[in-house]
């Protein structure tokens, strides 16, 4: 990954710089990142923060689909609203304490899991994934349970 930033303002002065920059990926994808709105980022764009809860919920439904694809259930969809939460850690420096995910999950076919093979599989993915071993926050897994839909259950991960 390559990080790019140019200064595009007359000054440099810390209410003013432009925080917009571009990151580059190997495959060769590129997006444009900024910082967080609290630090006078563009809120149109993603903020390092934003992106970290994106890869650790990406790194979890990676995991799962690989879990429940090995079980031979039919997963049709995952949807997760995952939440960073910004808080003061114990050095009282502001920072990414804990993520939440929330991952809803649709299967289809005739070997439907059961609420115990779900939860099986959420702590199953958790042992197998990266996110366990590469990630000092807490990161909580959490229900998001509506009609006709199978969430992975509740859990908190340290």
């Amino acid at each position: 990954m390559i990080l790019t930033w140019r200064r595009a303002t007359p000054d440099f002065e810390y209410k003013t710089y432009n925080r917009d920059h571009k990151w580059s990926f190997d495959g060769g994808h590129e997006m444009e990142a900024t910082a967080a709105p609290v630090y006078l980022g563009n809120p149109k764009l993603v903020d390092p923060e934003e992106a970290f809860v994106a890869s650790l919920s990406a790194c979890h439904m990676l995991t799962f689909l690989a879990v429940a694809c090995k079980k031979k259930f039919i997963l049709d969809e995952y949807v997760d609203s995952a939440v960073g939460h910004m808080e003061k850690n114990a050095e009282g420096k502001l920072a990414i304490t804990r993520v939440e995910l929330h991952p809803k999950l649709k299967f289809s076919g005739d070997n439907q899991p059961t609420e115990k093979d779900i939860e099986e599989m959420g702590y199953e993915n958790y042992e197998e994934s990266e996110e366990r071993t590469s990630i000092t926050q807490m990161i909580g897994l959490h229900n998001n349970q509506s009609e006709n839909e199978v969430v992975s259950p509740m859990a908190t991960f340290e």
